[in-house]
């Protein structure tokens, strides 16, 4: 029991030892004393909180806020002192606070318990005592056979034993793994291979010894021992027997595998990175704020306890007649009653530091989120799918963003291909309703005719059907069953029965075309490959595959033609291939080859070899020489391939156009101008990558490319980093891109972190490729950690992304095609990449701006709330008499000033979206934290006080010599003063907040001039009706008596414009001599709104004709707004109109953030 509490607490690792022995079907040696090692079990745990934790886990959280320790403090206080006032102003707000964020953060929570009770609640099959037995995904130990069918996930780290093909392969995809669709094959060893049914397994006896479990999904170490008839057999296990946890099992009836690595220490879970609660750069802000403004109370808290310990050393003004002290007072310690006064003080000054703020921040936030949601632009129609808000805590954090992390597959492109363009000896064709087309002419042959294809064009189809690793999955279940002829199922010209799958989507995409075209692939078995060359058949033998690697860049088949002849067929990139090529058109291709790739299209080119009988004998044997070497294999093949590779025929060259999702290069463009820069980060291979980003934009064909590729050693990879730092200083005028592997990446964080870093800021756009997950969480740490400490925002959409999503301060899930890991994990869901556009500069800019004034705004009135307490103090002989009634002091912040800010804070657009949309640039008007800078924190706190001494001196002024400002000359007392100055501050808060203020809407409107109206009823009627349940009725009649004196009324009038004035010719001033790029924005839209207005009323004329003149159409080429028509000169009666109602100002602009349509004018 006690090791697994320190198991739990993570003092005590389950497993020591660098390697763990795996028995195969849990069989144990029954001799000696074995010890059985203790692994993980197989739950998936995503979530933050349990049962047990979530109360203190969560407090601890929470009282890390400056603001919600503090009140704990302050309200600890006024339970144990005589304050001034009550414990519930300070108790009450803080428990509504920590309660409303601890269950919104606990129901979040929930939610990521369900989804991981869903994930190892699923049901699995595993071979237990002779029988398949049915049991749940968190039940599977290590040694547990396990037995998973077609399309079904794997519920663990696997070691293939057995699967229903004789040769006992699967295929699988890991696109949530790794992002690549594409089908991958995995093996068994042949001792265990054979072992197909349950009473076979049950009867194996193995052993798996491998590696602990590490995050590398490319890397597994480990061998099996077999023991047939008394013997042990071993064979090495590597990563092509290993079936990863999350990948899923493709065109393959069932598997058998092992469980060697299960629950969170299988290699998808070492990928994933603890949730952390992610904390915005205005909430940090805010906490400073509330450093310095701690630090102003404790100024003034101390200040006003000396002065009054000052006045009372005189004494008559330490015991006045009217106040003598109590036999306790005269004999308490003087240092306790220092410390007393000082905690009394703090307490009649806290209001400066404002509880509400959090709650308003709290509502904001979680009520702005609604219109993420709400968005039409963000809704994607073909998949029924809007924009989802997981945590609304990062809002504004949209609108701070400086540099975008982004998946390639699924997010950046659909990952589907299409066949767009060839070139066959040197000639261009193209694809037209299943037939090859020359470039320039049209298709006119009549339909059904059977087209005719040329040697050359014939032999290139037939190399592109042939020489790829395509499997075939027939629709209707054993069709294969029967023992009939394998390929008599399947038909060359339909694929209703079958479906392709490959180990790369371009070769997918190739024999697809071939097939339309009419040279089919029809399947193979066993050696034997199969194609239909417009219906009749062909059988060609399979002798030899020559894989792909990335140092050769090219793959190759050697096939026995049906006449006898042996001949390689091998495709790849150009400058693979073209340098080993000794006839066809060669030039020509080069030409076709580059204007393919200029179109974005992905290209490979096509070549042959023809052996003779002696040269395929000589090529045979250097193979399986290469092949069964046991020193330097690796080597030895690259010879020999190279040797074969040799003296090609060149065939022809294809164009693939992987699809990019819709505007992406649009999104990608605008994200550029706002001054975020873009980096790809994709598992994909660096040929695919580098097409991708040249098609999307994200690289540009003007760009200088500079590449960090296969760095072997430390010295090696600073080297070139040395090299392309120079090359970038040299070349300093155009844009740089760098492109850079998994490998070399590793090295250069290793030793080098600060000159790749280097590197990397001066390059517009950066390409990672072949990374593993957590070396994607790295790159993003890498520049979150970095001096300038840049916002980050990660986007996409496989299990393979979630470690990045979790680190980036913003993480956006895509719902596409591969699960939902990363839209469970992330802060914001999208459907498209597109939408991200949208997202930042609207959303973004918005919420920013509206936070930002909030924030600066809350602690401005509370400045103006508590100073003209403190300078009372002055008037009162420091005798923590508050100006305030006590229900001033509570509703001041709950009720009089909350409403208009919350409003601002949700509806408020300092430009339409539209032109946010429009203009990338203004993002850069808000970058940086801009509106929380301290030198406009100063602006507000000083504004603050400016305003607070007027309200005080302004009301002394009128009150301090003459108190008789009544008729019957009745007196003024100090609960009059206060309302006074109290009364002057509701307004001109309100009042600088409607200045503030640019977007008007009837809510708006209610709440500003609702809240002082608020004001004065409230004051009429808790002033002018005494109330039987207070103990004191200090205002009775009070407000009453203020508002019937003419010269209150017109002080109230003179201080509010005193306050105001100055601030007004301050923004006029700067918005003429300085205005930001908004500001211009602002005034732009507006003339155009008038402009446009005035065009369209002169735009009609006599029977109806549109007539807009020149400058009419100059500004409808500007905005793409100038509705003025037939159909509006009809219908206005070819008068002078304005917009109406109706119409809507910018008319592609779905968004619910338009609440009110926008007014022109009358001309």
């Amino acid at each position: 029991m006690l090791r697994w509490i320190r198991q739990q607490l993570g003092f005590d690792p389950p497993h020591q030892s660098d390697t763990r022995t795996v028995y195969v079907a849990n069989r144990f040696p029954q001799h000696g004393h074995y010890i059985p090692q203790r692994f993980a079990d197989n739950r998936i745990i995503s979530s933050k909180y349990t049962i047990w934790n979530f109360v203190p886990k969560n407090l601890f959280e929470q009282f890390r806020r400056i603001a919600n320790f503090y009140f704990l403090i302050i309200f600890l206080v006024q339970l144990m002192i005589d304050t001034p006032t009550s414990p519930v102003t300070s108790g009450l707000p803080l428990f509504f606070v920590i309660t409303v964020t601890a269950i919104k953060q606990g129901y979040e929570d929930w939610l990521r318990h369900k989804a991981d009770n869903e994930v190892n609640g699923a049901p699995v099959f595993v071979v237990r005592s002779g029988s398949l037995v049915q049991t749940r995904s968190k039940n599977i130990r290590v040694g547990d056979i396990v037995r998973v069918a077609k399309d079904e996930t794997f519920p663990a780290d696997l070691v293939l034993l057995s699967s229903d093909r004789a040769d006992g392969t699967c295929h699988i995809t890991t696109a949530s793994l790794d992002g690549e669709t594409n089908l991958k094959t995995h093996f068994s060893v042949a001792e265990t291979s054979v072992c197909q049914s349950v009473s076979q397994l049950e009867a194996l006896q193995a052993v798996v010894e491998c590696q602990q479990p590490e995050a590398d999904l490319y890397r597994y170490v480990g061998r099996i021992t077999v023991t047939q008839h008394g013997e042990e057999i071993v064979r090495p296990l590597g990563p092509e027997n290993l079936l990863l946890r999350g990948a899923r099992l493709k065109n393959t009836k069932e598997i058998f595998g092992v469980a060697v690595y299960t629950g969170m220490e299988s290699k998808m879970a070492l990928n994933y990175k603890c949730k952390s609660q992610k904390r915005s750069a205005v909430e940090k802000s805010m906490n400073t704020f509330l450093i310095i403004y701690l630090g102003i109370l404790l100024f003034e808290a101390i200040l006003s306890t000396i002065l009054k310990y000052a006045w009372q050393a005189e004494d008559k003004w330490d015991e006045p007649f009217y106040n003598q002290k109590t036999e306790q007072e005269r004999n308490s310690s003087p240092i306790l009653q220092f410390i007393s006064d000082f905690l009394a003080f703090l307490v009649l000054y806290n209001f400066i530091i404002p509880i509400s703020l959090y709650v308003t921040v709290e509502m904001q936030k979680f009520l702005g989120s609604f219109f993420i949601g709400w968005d039409l632009d963000l809704y994607h129609e073909e998949s029924d799918q809007k924009a989802q808000v997981n945590t609304s805590d990062l809002n504004e954090e949209l609108g701070q963003v400086e540099y975008v992390f982004t998946d390639k597959t699924g997010t950046l492109t659909e990952n589907e291909m299409q066949f767009r363009e060839c070139s066959i000896n040197g000639t261009k064709y193209r694809e037209v309703n299943g037939k090859l087309v020359p470039e320039g002419l049209t298709d006119d042959s009549p339909d059904g005719s059977t087209p005719h294809l040329i040697g050359e064009e014939l032999l290139f189809l037939k190399a592109v059907s042939l020489c790829h690793t395509v499997q075939i999955s027939y629709d209707p279940p054993d069709c294969l069953s029967g023992g009939g002829d394998p390929f008599s199922h399947a038909n060359g010209f339909s694929s209703n029965h079958m479906e392709y799958y490959a180990s790369s989507p371009d070769e997918k995409a190739l024999v697809e075309a071939a097939k339309r075209i009419g040279v089919a692939f029809t399947g193979s078995n066993g050696d034997t490959m199969e194609i239909k060359t417009f219906g009749k058949s062909e059988k060609y033998k399979l002798l030899h595959v020559l894989e792909f690697d990335a140092d050769r860049r090219r793959m190759s088949v050697i096939l026995q033609t049906p006449s006898g002849g042996k001949v390689l067929f091998t495709k790849g990139a150009e400058s693979a291939i073209l340098p080993f090529t000794t006839g066809g058109e060669i030039e020509k291709t080069r030409l076709h080859v580059d204007e393919f790739a200029l179109k974005g299209l992905r290209t490979l080119v096509v070549a042959c070899r023809h052996f003779s009988p002696e040269e395929y004998i000589d090529v045979d044997r250097r193979l399986n020489s290469a092949r069964t070497a046991l020193q330097q294999r690796e080597e030895r093949l690259q010879e020999a391939f190279s040797y074969i590779e040799r003296d090609l025929q060149l065939l022809g060259a294809t164009g693939v156009e992987d699809k990019l999702q819709d505007k992406v290069q649009e999104t990608i463009e605008a994200l550029r101008l706002a001054g975020i820069k873009v980096w790809v980060l994709t598992g994909d291979k660096h040929e695919t990558a580098v097409s991708v980003s040249l098609s999307c934009g994200h690289f540009h064909r003007t760009m200088n490319i500079l590449e960090l590729l296969q760095q072997r050693s430390d010295n090696e990879c600073a080297e070139q980093l040395r090299r392309l730092a120079r090359r970038i200083k040299e070349d300093h005028v155009i844009q740089h891109g760098l492109v850079v592997d998994g490998a070399s990446l590793s090295l250069a964080l290793r030793e080098h972190e600060k000159l790749f870093m280097e590197v990397c800021k001066n390059c517009s756009a950066v390409l990672c490729c072949r990374m593993a997950p957590l070396q994607k969480a790295k790159v993003v740490r890498l520049l979150k950690t970095s001096p300038e400490k840049p916002i980050t925002l990660a986007i996409g959409d496989g299990a393979n992304d979630v470690s990045m999503i979790q680190e980036a301060h913003v993480g956006i899930g895509i719902m596409g095609k591969e699960g939902r890991q990363a839209v469970r994990n992330s802060d914001y869901a999208i459907a498209r990449f597109k939408f991200l556009a949208k997202l930042l500069l609207v959303h973004g800019h918005f919420y920013y701006i509206r936070i930002a004034t909030l924030v600066q705004y809350f602690f401005y009135k509370n400045v103006c709330f508590i100073t003209p307490q403190f300078l009372y103090q002055f008037f009162c002989l420091f005798s923590q008499q508050t100006l305030y009634d006590s229900v001033y002091l509570t509703l001041y912040n709950i009720c009089f000033t909350s409403l208009p800010i919350l409003v601002y804070s949700l509806f408020e657009q300092l430009v339409h979206p539209h032109v946010l949309q429009n203009k990338p640039g203004l993002y850069r008007d808000i970058s940086k934290n801009s509106l929380l800078s301290f030198r406009t924190f100063l602006y507000w706190t000083l504004l603050g006080f400016c305003h607070a001494f007027v309200f005080f001196f302004g009301s002394y002024i009128l009150m301090g010599e003459d108190t008789t400002l009544m008729g019957n000359g009745q007196m003024f007392g100090n609960w009059t003063f206060g309302t006074l100055v109290f009364t002057v501050m509701v307004i001109t808060v309100t009042l600088k907040l409607a200045l503030e203020t640019h977007f008007w809407t009837w809510m708006n409107h209610f709440v500003t001039w609702g809240s002082i109206a608020f004001y004065f009823i409230f004051s009429l009627f808790y002033g002018g009706i005494i109330w039987p349940f207070l103990h004191t009725q200090d205002m009775y009649f009070v407000f009453v008596q203020l508002l019937s004196s003419g010269s209150a009324w017109f002080a109230i009038i003179i201080i509010v414009i005193t306050c105001l004035f100055p601030d007004v010719v301050k923004k006029v001033f700067y918005r003429h001599v300085q205005p930001t790029s908004t500001q211009k924005s602002q005034s732009l839209s507006a003339l155009q709104a008038q402009a446009l207005s005035c065009v369209e009323s002169l735009c009609c004329y006599q029977h109806g004709h549109s007539g807009c003149s020149r400058l009419a159409r100059f500004l409808e080429q500007m905005t793409g707004q100038c509705q003025a028509s037939a159909n509006h000169c009809h219908s206005s009666g070819c008068s002078n109109r304005s917009w109406s109602d109706a119409d809507n100002f910018y008319s592609n602009d779905r968004s619910i953030l338009t609440l009110s349509p926008i007014e022109a004018t009358h001309c």
